[in-house]
């Protein structure tokens, strides 16, 4: 897991190629003005999911894991937290191969991340996370899935 600022994004490029086509992307777009939805930026290989959710207590969120992707997170309107557990500790029984995810219900973060408006947080295969975590009504963010 890497939290920091999106000025320093560009920093990490060099932990995968594709990564590249996520910096890109957000120096020619106004990302947070994205309408919700799925936009692809490199086929199936990089992609954004923009989102607006309910927050979510430390209780509710549930934490997931993907074994396909990278997730770069970056909330728009408020902080987010996140709950963090190696993956490694999760079990691994009903992970869906087809969507790439798995969530680990019942099973307590071992730690908690905050993340606000500038900065981002980027979850690799071994990293679970419990997303949403906020005293905000809704979270808007963008969810930028590179393939690992």
């Amino acid at each position: 897991m890497i939290i920091d600022t999106l000025d320093n994004l560009e920093k990490y490029a060099f932990l995968n190629p594709l990564l590249k086509e996520v910096i890109s992307f957000l120096k020619a777009n106004e990302v947070s003005s994205l309408p919700e939805g799925h936009h692809p930026i490199k086929g199936e290989d990089v992609f954004v999911n923009i989102q607006a959710r309910a927050g979510k207590t430390r209780k509710e969120a549930v934490l997931e894991y993907h074994r396909q992707m990278i997730d770069i997170q970056i909330p728009f309107n408020t902080t987010e937290a996140y709950g963090y557990r190696p993956t490694a500790e999760l079990p691994q029984q009903g992970f869906d191969a087809k969507k790439d995810i798995g969530f680990a219900e019942g099973v307590e973060p071992q730690q908690y991340v905050s993340c606000q408006p500038g900065m981002f947080v980027m979850f690799f295969p071994q990293d679970g996370h419990a997303p949403l975590i906020s005293d905000a009504k809704e979270v808007k963010k963008a969810i930028f899935k590179i393939k690992a």
